[in-house]
């Protein structure tokens, strides 16, 4: 059965379970073909949530209002969105008894300056050896757009906020997104052939990309 979901929503919205009841059925039902193999298009598109039409991070910083006005500003406003998002996330995990973030295996405050590193082409310090740093920078990168995505929904009204809605914030709004768009970039121009692959193919959804010129 071929789903025209979101990436990681095999069965379309989360906690939708009468929508994601038809799509099991629809699979189930595959197994009735005569004979296979079988391929068939899912016919709905994933329920968009109407209701919930603006999301926001806590806290915007001011620039100007920075002491250290040496420091990359980018990376600042990285660092403090970050730190922002921390009680929500830390809400989520309460609230739900799980977290999707930690396939990096790092600690959440080291996902700022190590992902940042690769924006500026330069390689940081790897903290498991037995990956590439390449492929560490992927597994940072899902830790990332997983803390922000966790933390947002805890939000009072924002618990089924569509995936659509969601990732166009994501890549929109954050300095998150904003810092992998550039990361993407930088990826893209390396010579080491697996870092320019990552950057072409899997840190930004494809329809994001192009619609962010990049």
């Amino acid at each position: 059965m071929w789903v025209p979901f979101q990436l990681g929503h095999p069965l379309g919205a989360p906690d939708n379970l009468q929508f994601q009841r038809r799509v099991l059925d629809a699979v189930l039902n595959l197994f009735k073909a005569p004979a296979g193999p079988v391929l068939e298009d899912y016919p709905e598109d994933e329920p968009e949530n109407d209701e919930i039409t603006v999301l926001s991070c806590p806290v915007r910083y001011n620039q100007a209002a920075d002491e250290n006005v040496t420091a990359d500003p980018l990376l600042q406003a990285f660092q403090r969105e970050m730190t922002a998002m921390r009680p929500w996330y830390d809400t989520a995990v309460n609230k739900r008894g799980r977290t999707t973030v930690g396939v990096s295996g790092m600690k959440l405050e080291e996902l700022p300056d190590f992902i940042y590193a690769f924006a500026k082409s330069e390689i940081p310090e790897n903290p498991r050896k037995e990956y590439a740093p390449a492929y560490m920078l992927k597994l940072a990168a899902e830790d990332l757009k997983s803390y922000y995505i966790e933390a947002v929904t805890a939000q009072p009204g924002q618990a089924n906020a569509s995936a659509r809605l969601l990732q166009d914030w994501f890549w929109d709004e954050t300095e998150a997104g904003k810092v992998l768009l550039s990361v993407k970039t930088a990826c893209e121009s390396s010579q080491d052939k697996m870092m320019n692959m990552i950057g072409a193919h899997f840190l930004v959804p494809g329809d994001i990309a192009r619609r962010q010129g990049k």
